[in-house]
């Protein structure tokens, strides 16, 4: 007998649509079992008509918990991203403190604990005292996050021979190093030929040149080194090609954000300090190229760089764009913003399902029980009525940023339901029960 039994739903994993009840007990998905298929269950939760999809995983949020906690902590990031499908995040290690040491690190695990509405996995971050990482390989963080720009120096790492190095003391480890694919040459001489602080200086900052060069010097060192990397949120037409090109010389996968796939550097003009983060928005050019290598299978993983800050700090006078915080809310509104990409036919639901649950639970190590909807795997899941629109609004977001930059979007579903191991934790919109999350390590 099941604890929990769905019904009459058609079940979206990375491999395509399928037509099967699902049987849950214990935290996890027991079976797949033929439509009407008789079944005892303590619940039957009749889902006839709608999709069930995995449980999305966010690669790439900041949940700004400690120490800036007046931008987002783990209870308020985590109702957003229950709220929006994203029934794991991975977090990154830019709080205050950085996620430095197996001090800090096991004093976060233990912070989260009791107040996360999600399980929540946590980053390390590469500090140039490298005899940190096999304290923090023992703890088991989903991955490790190596900077090579626009950092504080104690992380930074700005040559191609600094990531060699470093990505050399993970050879043996098997984990997952992302990289942010910046320049700090370029940033350096861009902000000294140009000091007028405009929106266009900030662009030359970071140029599709810098995305490229870094890009190309994450996979050379990493196939140098023999270490795993993730190339975080590429979004411009040379990054592409460039990724295109080298992609096959190391092991590594590569991410974009909703944000980059909608947007271009002209919204700032309406959008401003919101829509302000980095890497910058591109030209049409390079969002088109973006959304055809996504449409091509080329882009890995969708996340969201969910980097909220509070509404005082975005609506101040700054005496440069590049002074404004950077970073936008993301979490709450993935799923909906995937699925306008569905709706406008550049993906179909299995692509959804593969880019935000499949793929990235696979990469940063927790593909033996999180992205699918399978015997075996966390009863993470959603429940999608495609008979019904749903609209994005600032009024509905809970992420303490108070806004998003899809509002007002409208899709052509609704997320009804939102289970985590098998228990609701929300229900036509709204978050019920106890924060039931938990930390989730690496799998060894």
């Amino acid at each position: 007998m099941f604890e929990t039994l769905i019904r009459g739903a058609t079940v979206v994993n990375a491999e395509g649509l399928s037509r099967s009840d699902v049987g849950i007990a214990a935290g996890k998905v027991m079976a797949l079992i033929a439509p009407g298929e008789i079944a005892e269950a303590g619940t039957v939760i009749d889902a006839s008509g709608r999709f069930l999809l995995p449980g999305l995983v966010d690669a790439h949020a900041h949940l700004r918990d400690p120490g800036l906690t007046h931008k987002e902590d783990f209870s308020s990031g985590t109702h957003a991203a229950a709220l929006g499908g994203v029934t794991t995040v991975l977090d990154m290690p830019t709080d205050e403190p950085w996620t430095a040491t197996p001090g800090q690190l096991a004093d976060k695990m233990a912070l989260a604990e009791g107040r996360i509405h999600v399980d929540v996995g946590l980053q390390a971050v590469v500090s140039r005292d490298l005899s940190l990482i096999p304290g923090l390989i023992d703890l088991a963080p989903v991955s490790f996050e190596l900077f090579t720009a626009d950092v504080p120096d104690a992380f930074l790492f700005a040559t191609l021979d600094a990531v060699a190095e470093a990505l050399k003391a993970f050879a043996d480890a098997d984990t997952l190093i992302g990289i942010s694919p910046g320049d700090q040459s370029i940033l350096a001489g861009s902000t000294a030929r140009d000091r007028s602080g405009t929106i266009a200086a900030f662009l030359d900052s970071r140029p599709p040149l810098a995305e490229a060069g870094g890009i190309a010097r994450a996979l050379v060192a990493a196939a140098s080194a023999g270490a795993r990397v993730h190339v975080r949120q590429i979004n411009s037409e040379l990054g592409v090609e460039t990724w295109s090109r080298l992609r096959g010389i190391a092991d590594a996968s590569v991410e974009t954000t909703p944000q980059n796939l909608f947007f271009t550097a002209q919204d700032y003009e309406t959008q401003g300090a919101n829509l302000k983060a980095s890497p910058p928005l591109r030209s049409r050019q390079d969002v088109d190229a973006l959304r055809a290598a996504l449409s091509e299978g080329l882009i890995d993983v969708v996340a969201t760089d969910h980097a909220p800050h509070a509404p005082a700090e975005k609506a101040a006078a700054y005496a440069a764009f590049a002074d404004i915080p950077g970073g936008m809310p993301g979490l709450q509104t993935l799923l909906p913003a995937m699925l306008k990409l569905v709706d406008e036919g550049l993906i179909v639901l299995p692509d959804l399902a593969r880019m935000c649950a499949s793929n990235p639970a696979k990469r940063f190590g927790l593909g033996r029980r999180k992205g699918r909807v399978a015997a075996g795997y966390d009863a993470d899941l959603l429940i999608l009525d495609p008979r019904l629109s749903s609209t994005i609004a600032n009024a509905d977001q809970v992420s303490r940023a108070g806004y998003t930059p899809f509002d007002g979007w409208t899709v052509e579903a609704r997320l009804t339901n939102v289970l985590l191991r098998g228990r609701e934790i929300v229900s036509e919109g709204k978050l019920i029960g106890t924060a039931l999350g938990t930390i989730v390590t690496r799998e060894s």
